[in-house]
């Protein structure tokens, strides 16, 4: 009787992992963008990354939120993160518009702002997995990295300059293309 017990339960473990492989492996799960959630995707996603984060011990910044600070961090998210998370007074980008999850539009609603800076530092050195959001270990400065957590954190706060200089464009005009060059014959 606990013998045939046991090996229902064995087969029953064995049947539901050889199920999730085939729906896996046999191209049954949603990867498109706007195909809808697999089951629990969202909550399982969210919960191990608030759970990873709240084990993580609280880092002070070195950078303070002054204006100086505030402007430098403002010009690392134009830069960076505004195509994906949006400008004050911006509609959604068309990147952002394709990508699922959704990225937070940090300026629209409370964003960042009731996060602390050094949790806001963390997901932008690390990204998110399952996400979209890319690690900018090695492609920012730690300076800069804390300076546009800053930004984030005190969004709501900001002074009138850095709010102008979110919304003010730092592009360069773009320069001509280049002339396509034509192989003269008998050249190399």
């Amino acid at each position: 009787m606990l013998k045939a017990l046991l090996m229902g339960i064995l087969v029953g473990v064995i049947l539901v992992f050889g199920g999730v492989w085939i729906y896996f492996t046999g191209g049954h799960a949603p990867v498109a963008v706007a195909d809808p959630p697999m089951p629990l995707e969202r909550k399982l996603a969210r919960s191990s990354l608030h759970a990873y984060l709240d084990k993580q011990k609280p880092v002070e910044s070195p950078i303070p939120a002054d204006e100086k600070n505030l402007l430098a961090g403002a010009e690392v998210y134009k830069q960076n993160c505004a195509v994906c998370h949006g400008l004050p007074a911006e509609p959604e980008t068309a990147i952002a518009h394709g990508m699922y999850p959704k990225p937070p539009e940090l300026f629209h609603g409370t964003g960042v702002s009731d996060d602390p800076v050094w949790q806001t530092h963390w997901l932008a050195e690390n990204g998110i997995r399952l996400t979209g959001m890319p690690s900018f270990k090695g492609r920012l400065t730690d300076s800069q990295l804390w300076q546009v957590s800053q930004l984030l954190a005190n969004a709501d706060k900001v002074p009138p300059s850095v709010k102008v200089a979110l919304v003010t464009s730092t592009a360069t005009p773009a320069a001509a293309p280049p002339s396509p060059q034509t192989a003269v014959p008998g050249t190399k």
